[in-house]
């Protein structure tokens, strides 16, 4: 069945070895709901950054998305800004 439009969370995280256990806890918990995970975060030899960004593209049902950010969003360090593109 075709998405009826495309919901994004981007979810930025400071010290995300400090956050990691409520951040999993909640993916893992919305796990059906999001289609695709991508996570970036700056590393080089040596060097990796204490602070991350996840892409979440979720399922069209916009009140689930709804609710995984605002979860997110009351973790300390971690805020959430989504984008939503409807089809013609």
């Amino acid at each position: 069945m075709p998405l009826k439009k495309h919901v994004i969370l981007g979810v930025h995280i400071t010290d995300r070895v400090g956050h990691v256990n409520a951040v999993q806890r909640l993916l893992t918990e919305y796990g059906c709901s999001i289609r695709t995970r991508l996570g970036l975060h700056e590393a080089d030899q040596g060097f990796c950054s204490p602070n991350g960004l996840l892409v979440l593209e979720m399922t069209d049902d916009e009140k689930t998305a709804d609710a995984l950010a605002a979860k997110l969003n009351a973790v300390e360090g971690v805020e959430v800004k989504k984008m939503v593109f409807g089809h013609a």
